[in-house]
Order: structure tokens, then C-alpha cells, then sequence
């Protein structure tokens, strides 16, 4: 029995492995297909590439088109700008004093700490309908204001303040408006470029408002206030079919454009032509014909970014770049500003292991060591946020900064007077405006040089910081009216460089999910600042007054009110907010101090992440 078992066994043996062979080679067979159906499945047919690019042109046209939008809105929302255009006349309408002045100049600043209310009603509003509501309040506060100038309307003075306040708030909603499209058309890596392209055009918005001005009414301050109501409503109204087309998916892109950087380019080189013309024949005094002529021309080249969501639309869009850096998360439309969770914690955990290494070398001790951050984009909560070390730093440096530079913006109108120049009033806000303007436009430097020059965007600000404190200084020596439009022209170019650049760096600082609350946080110093300097300014130019019997517009009876003409009137303030500018200046020094490290460790990790991708994409 074993001996016919064995047989059987051995008979069976050959029939076995012809079985295996046969059963390997249909797997093989099986295999090969399944791999085939695989890779037919992976690499896209011609339709479905037809309608890829068919959505990327679309989403293309669409960012452009959106960007455009943007530029046109805060071109003409800028209307905080122009109020030393007519600050004087509402002074005289309303006999205050130069103090109570300022409190209305800072009730105008106080509408950004309530800044908030922008991002609590997106959350239950389309933008439209935030976008609309912003202009129709901006129309209601300037027209009373307006009103109140031309006497058709008495109102008492705590009416008159939150009027102000209404109008401010106004502005931090059109500007919470432009910075969700931004984030929401463009993806990360181009999205500081589109967000400083559209925060510089807000500091063209006094030399606008001047060629409006001088070509409707060039010797009427009340001009300013219509013009403040009316405008904003009608470019909303003819930028809203673009912002109509914004879809909250457009940022999510996984591919770049390579001609991203050079649209870019194109358009920056065309905002740098309209700063300069706005220089040129905006700073002059013309007569009512050429004025016309000067505002045409600048209608025309602010209509001439159009040519890019044409140009973008006909393009070939099949040459793409890997996007390296953190995506967004627009699952929902209103929440714009939310990380891919799973994204963020890998990231975050990869760049710690590249800093986890201490300074032990820094001869600055716990100063620049005890608290520091380590890690780029991490998100800070509120908490949190207050008890960063690096975020008071930040703070300070704004608020001995820019802030500075608003309030100075808000009295240059008492300044002309004191200095007997109320003729070259106009030539002094173009001046301010436009080099406002061109520090903005600055600020998106650190992104064209990134792969050039390796500098942290916190030691950008120190830079900027630099030349406002020697503009203060040089107006306390020198009582000249170059040495005045000079430290007018530093002081606006610094100050525009922080505005514009301040959103990028509190998104890297304390984390893109929550700069929607941090942002508005920093921007408290702004009252808080217009406040305090306003005072100190409105305290010297008092002191220093001489008492002037004038006629109230609104009973008819005698009034008294400080006028001060003479360099005396600003001599002192010039040189506090000198010393107040250079604490500034300290403060933002030792935070580029704090955060290169981090900076530097953000770098290396854009390139490891970027081959990462790019083996990624090699592997088979």
C-alpha cells in the first residue's frame, strides 16, 4: 500500500508543478493587467485633460479677475487718509478745540479695534452682502459728516464721534473683505504677493481723492467728505460681478502657474508706473481743465490690470510648478483661514526637528533665548498669543511704528497751517500717499528675493523702521518746508512698508488659522496709538496757541478756539515721536533677533519639502 501511495504520489508530482506554473503565470498574467487598468486609470484620458486645463484657465481668470477687484476697492477705502484734507473745516463747523479734534481722529482708528465684527459676520454672510454693507455704512457716516460741514445738519459732539467710529469701522470691513479674497483666489505661495499688491493700492487713496477734489472742487474741504461716501459705493457696485465669480476653491491649487511670478511682476512694474504718476502731476496744483485731464489718466491706468484676467484666460496653463508649502483647507467657504490639520502637525513636527538644537553661543543671554519661537506657522490661540513674548515685541514695534506714522498722516492738515503752507496742503498728502503707497509695494520684496536672498521678514521690518525716527529728528532741527516734505515722504514710506507687510508677518508668526482674531489684536494699537500721540500733539499745540474769537456756524454766537502758527507748534511732538519711533525701531531689532532661527529653519524645510515633492513625482 505505501509502495502504490508512493507511486501515486510521484505520478502526481509533475501534473503539481504544471498546475504551479500554469497558476503563476495567470497570476503574472493577472498582475501585469491589473497594473495596465492601474495605470490607465492613474494617467488622465484626453477629455479629462481637456477638462483639467479647462478648470485651471477658468480658476485663472477667475483669481485675476478677483485680484483686480481688490485693487479697485482699496484704492478708494483708504478714506482715513484724507482726513487732514478737511479736518480744519470740521474743526470751525463744530468750535471744538484742537483736542477734541483728535478724539474724532482717534474714534475714526477706534473702528478698527472692532474689526472682529467683519470676520463675525462672514461667518454668517456671503461676501457680497459683508462687501455691500460695508459701503452702505461708509455712506452714511460721511454723508452726515458732510452734512454737518455745509451746516445742513447740528448734531451734539458725542453723535459726531460715533459717526467717526462708524466710518472707521467701515474701512476695517473693506479691508477684511479684500484679504478673504485674496487667501481664498491664490494659493500659498503666491499669496503674500497678491495680498501686498492689494494692501498698497489703500495707501493711493488720499492722491485719489485729491484729483477728485481738485477736479471738482479744489478750494471746498467738504468735497473730500462726498467724494468718501460716494466712491466706495460705486467701485463695490462695479467690482461686485467679479467678487460675484470668487470660488472659495480657487486657492487650493496643487499646481502653480510658472507665469504666476511674471504676471506678478507685470502687474507690480504697473502699480510702480501709476505710483509715480501720481507723484508727478498729483502733487502740483492745477487749474479745473487740466485736472480733468490728470484724474483720466489715472482712471486709465488703474483700469489697465484688466489686461491680466484676459491675457491669463488665453494663456496655456499646462506648464505647472508643485506647490511646496502648506495647503488650505476651504472645505467651507466662510471659514477661509483653516489648516489641513494632518498637514500642519507633520510639518510642524519635521521643522522641530531641525531647530531642536538650543543657542547656547548667543551673547544675549535669556533676552533673545527664554521664549523664543522655534517653529513658523503655529497657531496661536488668543491665550497664547498674549502670553508670547515675541508678540508684545511685535506689538511694540508696530505701535511705536506705523501708528506714528497714521497719526502724523491725521495732523499733517494743522501741520501746512502751522508752517503758513496750507496752500501746499494737497502737494503734502500726494506726497505722504504715494510714498505710502511705494513702501507697500516694498513689502512684497522678501518674496521676489526668497530663492535670492535668505533674510527673515522680521529684519525686513527693522529695515523699515529705520528711516522714521531720522525723518522726526531732522523736522525737530530743521524748520524748512523741504526738510517738512522730506520727513513726509520717510515717514510715508516707512509706515506703508509695516501696513502692507504686517498681514504676512502675523501669519507666519503666530499661525494662518487664526490671524483673522491676531491680526485684529495687533491692530488695537492703532486707537490705543491715535489716542496717545494725538494727544501729546494736540497738548503742545495748545500750550503753545494763542486764543482766537470766531463766529459759531451753528447759533450764531462768539466762540473762542487755539489757533498756533510757527515751528513751535511742533517741534516738541516732532521730537517725542522721534524717541518714540526709536523704541520702535529697539523693539522690532530684537525680535528679528528672536526669530531668524525659526525663519532659517522654515527655509530648509521649504526645500526639503520641495525635493520631497519632486522624488514624488519621479517615482514610478
Amino acid at each position: 500500500m505505501d509502495a502504490v501511495y508512493m507511486g501515486k504520489s510521484e505520478q502526481s508530482r509533475p501534473e503539481e508543478e504544471l498546475s504551479n506554473k500554469l497558476s503563476y503565470s495567470q497570476r503574472k498574467q493577472q498582475q501585469g493587467k491589473g497594473e495596465i487598468d492601474r495605470a490607465m486609470e492613474r494617467s488622465p484620458t484626453t477629455e479629462q485633460q481637456q477638462q483639467q486645463q479647462g478648470r485651471r484657465r477658468g480658476a485663472g481668470w477667475r483669481r485675476w479677475a478677483v485680484l483686480v477687484a481688490t485693487v479697485w476697492i482699496q484704492a478708494v477705502t483708504g478714506t482715513n487718509f484724507d482726513f487732514s484734507a478737511y479736518s480744519s473745516a470740521l474743526k470751525a463747523s463744530l468750535g471744538v478745540s484742537q483736542e477734541a479734534l483728535n478724539y474724532l481722529a482717534t474714534a475714526s482708528d477706534l473702528g478698527k479695534a472692532l474689526g472682529w465684527s467683519s470676520g463675525l459676520a462672514l461667518i454668517h454672510l456671503p461676501l457680497p452682502a459683508v462687501l455691500l454693507l460695508s459701503a452702505a455704512s461708509g455712506l452714511a457716516a460721511y454723508a452726515l459728516q458732510y452734512a454737518l460741514i455745509l451746516d445742513y445738519l447740528h448734531l451734539p459732539y458725542p453723535l459726531v464721534f460715533l459717526i467717526c467710529l462708524v466710518a472707521g469701522c467701515s474701512i476695517c470691513w473693506f479691508n477684511t473683505v479684500c484679504f478673504v479674497l485674496c487667501i481664498r483666489s491664490f494659493s500659498s505661495s503666491n499669496r503674500p504677493l497678491a495680498l501686498s499688491l492689494s494692501i498698497s493700492f489703500n495707501g493711493l487713496s488720499a492722491a485719489f481723492y485729491t484729483l477728485f477734489a481738485n477736479a471738482l472742487s479744489p478750494f471746498s474741504p467738504s468735497v473730500y467728505l462726498l467724494l468718501n461716501a460716494i466712491v466706495p459705493l460705486v467701485v463695490s457696485l462695479v467690482a461686485l460681478p467679479a467678487i460675484l465669480l470668487c470660488h472659495p476653491h480657487d486657492g487650493h491649487l496643487h499646481v502653480v502657474p510658472k507665469h504666476d511670478k511674471r504676471i506678478f511682476l507685470g502687474l507690480y512694474l504697473l502699480a510702480f508706473i501709476t505710483g509715480i504718476y501720481l507723484v508727478i502731476f498729483g502733487s502740483f496744483n492745477t487749474t479745473n481743465s487740466t485736472a480733468w485731464v490728470v484724474l483720466t489718466g489715472a482712471m486709465v491706468l488703474l483700469t489697465l490690470p484688466l489686461i491680466i484676467p484676459a491675457s491669463s484666460s488665453c494663456s496655456h496653463v499646462d506648464t505647472h510648478d508643485p506647490e511646496p508649502t502648506v495647503q488650505l483647507n476651504h472645505e467651507d467657504s466662510r471659514k477661509p483661514l483653516l489648516l489641513n490639520s494632518d498637514h500642519s502637525t507633520e510639518s510642524n513636527a519635521m521643522m522641530q526637528k531641525t531647530v531642536e538644537h538650543p543657542m547656547q553661543d548667543c551673547c544675549l543671554g535669556t533676552v533673545l533665548e527664554k521664549g523664543r519661537m522655534l517653529v513658523l506657522c503655529e497657531e496661536h490661540s488668543a491665550k497664547k498669543l498674549i502670553q508670547c513674548v515675541d508678540f508684545w515685541l511685535y506689538y511694540i514695534a508696530y505701535f511705536c511704528g506705523a501708528t506714528v506714522g497714521l497719526v502724523y498722516s491725521n495732523n499733517l492738515g494743522q501741520i501746512a497751517q502751522s508752517f503758513h503752507r496750507e496752500s501746499q496742503l494737497t502737494m503734502l498728502l500726494a506726497v505722504y500717499s504715494s510714498c505710502s503707497f511705494f513702501g507697500r509695494l516694498l513689502s512684497a520684496l522678501p518674496d521676489f528675493l526668497r530663492r535670492k536672498v535668505s533674510f527673515a521678514r522680521t529684519g525686513w521690518l527693522a529695515a523699515a523702521l529705520v528711516p522714521m525716527p531720522m525723518a522726526f529728528f531732522l523736522m525737530w532741527k530743521l524748520h524748512d518746508v523741504n526738510t517738512l516734505v522730506a520727513g513726509t515722504a520717510l515717514i510715508g514710506l516707512s509706515s506703508g512698508f509695516i501696513f502692507a507687510a504686517a498681514v504676512s508677518v502675523t501669519s507666519e508668526l503666530f499661525g494662518p488659522n487664526s490671524i483673522g482674531m491676531n491680526h485684529n489684536i495687533l491692530i488695537t494699537n492703532i486707537p490705543l496709538g491715535s489716542l496717545l500721540y494725538g494727544q501729546i500733539a494736540a497738548l503742545v499745540y495748545d500750550a503753545n496757541g494763542l486764543k482766537m474769537s470766531v463766529i459759531d456756524n451753528r447759533n450764531g454766537m462768539v466762540d473762542t478756539m487755539v489757533v498756533c502758527m510757527g515751528p513751535k507748534c511742533y517741534s516738541t511732538t516732532f521730537f517725542v515721536w522721534g524717541c518714540i519711533t526709536f523704541l520702535g525701531l529697539v523693539s522690532s531689532i530684537i525680535l528679528f533677533l528672536r526669530t531668524r532661527t525659526a525663519y532659517s529653519a522654515a527655509g530648509g524645510q521649504q526645500v526639503v519639502n520641495t525635493l520631497a515633492k519632486f522624488r514624488l513625482d519621479r517615482t514610478p
